[in-house]
């Protein structure tokens, strides 16, 4: 298996943009939350997050990601396995389902920490450990704010997991909370701990 630290390396080479690599830490922390919840292998579940979109700089469109990125994983010597999960967060383009546990984690933590992310920036402090549940909720109804996130997909994913992983116990308030808690918990590693404050 890679490292984490080939894992970063990898995001590092072909991601510059200051944005998108706190989008993949942000997901590879809500992996990790998760794989640690369900006894799943946290360090593995973690790298998957952090590299899931590392070719969106290079491949900006859903005609080429994660189809082309899959190739140059294939070129590193990632395994097959690590690739099938990243081929199957984006089933429509890439005929790849969601198959086990982390295929299901991984849709459901992707655009979500996006919300937060928003959620967090807006705030003067800049500064998640000030995020409260329900500022995100308020903002959720808002459909213009981080109008990118798409509502419906993340209550498509959230359900799709929860039936997978939690025997549809897991609802998506819960959900958005517990992603906010596990970014929290990376609030350094994510800049989101006050140091973007002008």
């Amino acid at each position: 298996m890679k490292t984490r630290q080939e894992a970063w390396d990898l995001v590092t080479e072909y991601v510059q943009d200051p944005g998108l690599r706190r989008h993949m830490l942000a997901v590879a922390a809500a992996m990790r939350f998760y794989a640690e919840m369900l006894d799943e292998d946290a360090d593995y579940w973690e790298i998957v997050g952090l590299i899931h979109d590392f070719d969106w700089e290079i491949h900006p469109d859903l005609d080429r990601h994660p189809i082309k990125g899959a190739d140059i994983l294939r070129e590193r010597g990632w395994d097959e396995e690590t690739i099938r999960t990243i081929l199957s967060h984006y089933t429509e383009g890439t005929g790849v389902r969601a198959e086990k546990n982390i295929d299901f984690a991984l849709m459901a933590n992707d655009e979500v920490t996006g919300l937060i992310v928003a959620t967090t920036l807006i705030r003067p402090s800049k500064n998640i450990a000030e995020v409260k549940l329900r500022s995100i909720r308020k903002k959720w109804k808002n459909l213009r704010f981080a109008a990118g996130v798409d509502r419906e997909e993340v209550e498509k994913a959230t359900g799709e997991f929860s039936q997978a992983c939690f025997d549809g116990q897991l609802d998506l308030w819960t959900h958005i909370n517990n992603v906010l808690m596990a970014m929290q918990e990376a609030a350094g590693a994510l800049e989101l701990d006050g140091r973007l404050v002008a």
